[in-house]
């Protein structure tokens, strides 16, 4: 590995979620923005957020019940 061209690594970077959630990461960076995090991932929570565009959950539900049903 050559030496001083790889970037510091940060172990106790500071990572803020647009819920408002922060945490800690290990990082190059010192504060890390992120957009979702385990508290507010549907799958983590539980919750489902669906935009239903022009039918497309609705059509996915359907062929998921034919593919179940066989």
């Amino acid at each position: 590995m050559k030496k001083d061209i790889h970037p510091k690594f940060n172990p106790s970077a500071t990572a803020t979620c647009a819920c408002g959630a922060t945490f800690s990461v290990g990082s190059t960076l010192n504060e890390i923005s992120v957009e979702i995090c385990t508290k507010c991932h549907p799958f983590y929570t539980g919750t489902e957020k669906v935009l239903d565009i022009a039918g497309r959950v609705d059509k996915f539900k359907k062929r998921a019940a034919a593919v179940k049903t066989k």
